[in-house]
């Protein structure tokens, strides 16, 4: 089965945003991002394209699939 890995901490951080910071740009609650970046919440597409416009980069840039060739 595949996994899917994501940099949101890693992005969050560069930028100096607390989880707040983001949830408000993205438009999800604080613990929603906590969620994700503990790996116990896959977002929806939705969410995958409104980080990647947030980040300004390309959604694989934020998550990659693991696991399958």
């Amino acid at each position: 089965m595949a996994n899917i890995r994501n940099r949101v901490r890693e992005l969050r951080t560069k930028r100096g945003w607390t989880q707040q910071q983001l949830a408000d740009a993205s438009g999800v609650s604080r613990q929603s991002i906590n969620s994700i970046e503990c790996n116990r919440y896959v977002p929806s597409l939705e969410l995958a394209l409104a980080f990647a416009r947030v980040f300004a980069c390309p959604t694989d840039a934020i998550f990659q699939l693991e696991g399958r060739p």
